[in-house]
């Protein structure tokens, strides 16, 4: 579903971000992408996304992200954003979720329903003519994951999707991220939710692939994780 083959990228010449990264997400694979602070994990999405040029190759589904490929591409991956502020922009979570779908081409009444059925599917119907500006922390992240549902792509990236959530609502967002079908690459250093929604996790250190394997392999090596100045989910200490 997803490929990325010998990708590097520098924001300046003598200071690599990302350096020869290779790695390949199966289809309906859950795979958490770690590291410590300018590991080059946001640099991954963007580049993913096509929002930075990079050396190398990025596939998605087989197809080459490019300037001539971005739409038929960010037609296959829903981006939830960290800040659920700089995602919902319309004034009410229905105007959001059918604004991405109808600039895509689907009509109206192919919004609504892929709207509906998103809500219901998430369990939060009740949202649907909420003001965004009403809604908490919480309800606004499960608000941006079901606007993205109702794009129906073929893969979803998440960056930080528990961050600043309550322990209630953390709980409901693994719950939701865990009963997604879809293929999942999600950044995050609450390594406890990547333990609970990931079967596999990616490494990162200084723009490099250090490890990549099983989570719960991985989650438990506190020499390597330590190394790469990351510390065992609190579950495990």
């Amino acid at each position: 579903m997803i490929e990325f083959q010998n990708v590097s990228f520098s924001y300046e010449a003598d200071h690599p971000v990302l350096q020869n990264v290779s790695f390949s997400i199966g289809d309906g694979e859950a795979v958490g992408l770690i590291g410590a602070n300018g590991a080059g994990k946001s640099t991954v999405m963007k580049v993913l996304l096509g929002l930075l040029p990079c050396e190398g190759k990025v596939l998605v589904d087989d197809v080459e992200v490019g300037h001539g490929t971005l739409y038929e591409v960010r037609r296959k991956l829903g981006f939830v954003l960290q800040n659920s502020d700089h995602q919902m922009f319309m004034p009410t979570v229905y105007e959001d979720m059918i604004f991405g779908p109808l600039n895509y081409g689907a009509t109206r009444e192919d919004a609504e329903a892929r709207a509906d059925a998103a809500l219901e599917r998430l369990g939060i119907p009740e949202l649907k003519h909420r003001h965004n500006h009403k809604l908490s922390g919480g309800e606004k992240r499960m608000a941006a994951i079901a606007t993205i549902l109702a794009m129906e792509p073929q893969a979803i990236l998440m960056d930080e999707p528990t961050a600043a959530l309550d322990p209630c609502n953390r709980r409901l967002v693994i719950n939701t991220i865990r009963s997604l079908s879809q293929t999942k690459l999600i950044t995050s250093h609450d390594l406890d939710m990547i333990r609970d929604t990931c079967s596999r996790v990616i490494l990162l250190s200084g723009g490099r692939i250090v490890a990549d394997g099983a989570a719960d392999t991985i989650l438990r090596d506190r020499a390597l994780l330590e190394a790469n100045r990351m510390e065992l989910p609190l579950s495990l200490q």
